[in-house]
């Protein structure tokens, strides 16, 4: 298989950008199933069907891209509060799609990983989660983070409170904590941070999503509702991300002076 290097120099010649401008890793808001769907006349969960095949078509371009981490923010701890008939969809989409997608992730040696309490997930989901994440335990490629039953918050109150534990324990110091510390406790210990985010259907807020790890991301947000959305829209995400002048609070001495 190709190395992330190989795919990222064909990413960057057919974009037509530099090679160390293409994001690494990428973090989408999936938004506007519901609208999708309605729009239509259709039931929501239609929506979310068809937002499961725009998953995979962006799984897949995102690996061809070279992109080494991608992280979807699939179910929020606060969507527990929609209506319950929508929930059982739901819950039951996702033990579908954690067996259909092994075959997709095995052969482009994709890695799934789970961001999220897997407390409160049903017996179904969680068990088929864990297979899936056993499964490709092993892949070297691509890491597909799926955000089911996440919340930034709750990533925050987890990661204190086994600091925490690990401070009562005498495991760990106060004056040990730091930055590195607090992220080496996140769901996304080891990943590194989102340098793109992605949010559809022209929604402009983070909704709870990787509060820590946004910290210096760039933004992006198009109108297209998640359903719709491709992989030419994909490939315009990552342009207009090469583009930016990425300062992380510095000044970029290199760039022209605005007149």
């Amino acid at each position: 298989m190709e190395s992330f290097e190989e795919k990222r120099r064909k990413t960057a010649e057919r974009l037509g950008v530099q090679i160390e401008r293409i994001p690494r890793h990428i973090a989408v808001i999936m938004d506007g199933n519901g609208r999708w769907a309605q729009q239509r006349s259709l039931p929501r969960i239609e929506g979310h069907r068809q937002g499961g095949n725009t998953v995979e078509e962006v799984v897949l371009h995102s690996s061809d891209l070279g992109i080494e981490t991608l992280t979807l923010y699939s179910f929020s701890v606060e969507n527990w509060t929609r209506p319950i008939e929508e929930i059982k969809g739901l819950m039951l989409l996702y033990t579908q799609y954690l067996v259909s997608m092994r075959n997709m992730l095995m052969s482009n040696n994709i890695k799934l990983v789970h961001l999220g309490r897997q407390a409160g997930l049903p017996g179904g989901v969680l068990g088929e989660l864990k297979a899936t994440m056993q499964m490709t335990a092993g892949n070297s490629g691509m890491v597909l983070g799926l955000a089911l039953n996440y919340g930034g918050r709750t990533e925050l109150v987890d990661a204190t409170r086994a600091i925490a534990q690990e401070c009562r324990e005498d495991r760990l110091r106060p004056e040990d904590i730091d930055a590195d510390c607090i992220a080496a406790h996140l769901y996304t210990a080891g990943l590194a941070d989102p340098d793109l985010l992605i949010r559809t259907a022209n929604e402009m807020r983070i909704s709870n999503f990787l509060l820590w790890q946004i910290s210096y991301s760039e933004f992006y947000v198009t109108d297209t509702l998640w359903p719709d959305f491709s992989r030419a829209d994909l490939d315009e995400a990552v342009n207009t991300y090469a583009k930016r002048d990425r300062r992380f609070g510095g000044i970029n001495l290199q760039a022209p002076t605005p007149k």
